[in-house]
């Protein structure tokens, strides 16, 4: 068989079982249709998915590149090379740490080490509760507030390990912020 032959053969094959009768996928059909089928519009492509999933799991990262004719691989390396793109759900809480040159001589490093230490995750991770997600961020552009932290989206400056601790531990004594 040659490549031309195999590469029909691969578009012709059929979408997983497991895109049946979930609308997501087909919201996500919607959009990658709105593109054209074009594969530079991955980017965008993969933020309606994980828009649609909370999160890009296997599944999605199949259908897409089944969908734009790509390479699982080359989709999964876009996914994984952009940090917005998380390939794993993510926690009711969002605590993002900035380690940018600021931040971090101004005590990120501190900040980070005593999360982990205290909530029994490391950067990247989520909570086995699925309360608590815990990120860094290269640079936040708040150097002037430095260090700064991100809490569920609203940025706080002048942060201190104690600080962020006490904000963590609210959200996992009652959910608040």
């Amino acid at each position: 068989m040659n490549s031309e032959s195999a590469v029909k053969r691969n578009n012709t094959t059929k979408t997983p079982s497991v895109t049946r009768g979930d609308k997501r996928f087909k919201m996500l059909e919607a959009t990658i249709k709105r593109y054209q089928y074009q594969q530079d519009a991955l980017i965008e492509i993969l933020h309606k998915a994980q828009e649609l999933f909370g999160y890009l799991e296997n599944d999605v990262l199949i259908y897409v590149a089944h969908n734009l004719k790509l390479p699982p691989s080359r989709v999964y390396g876009v996914a994984t090379f952009y940090h917005l793109f998380s390939l794993a759900p993510s926690g009711v809480h969002t605590c993002v740490v900035c380690t940018g040159t600021a931040c971090y001589v101004k005590g990120a490093e501190a900040i980070l080490a005593n999360l982990e230490k205290s909530i029994h995750i490391h950067a990247g991770e989520t909570s086995a509760d699925r309360q608590i997600s815990l990120l860094t961020a290269r640079c936040l552009g708040a150097c002037g507030i430095a260090p700064a932290v991100v809490f569920d989206g609203t940025v706080l400056g002048n942060q201190t390990a104690e600080s962020v601790l006490d904000r963590i531990k609210g959200w996992l004594q009652d959910g608040s912020t």
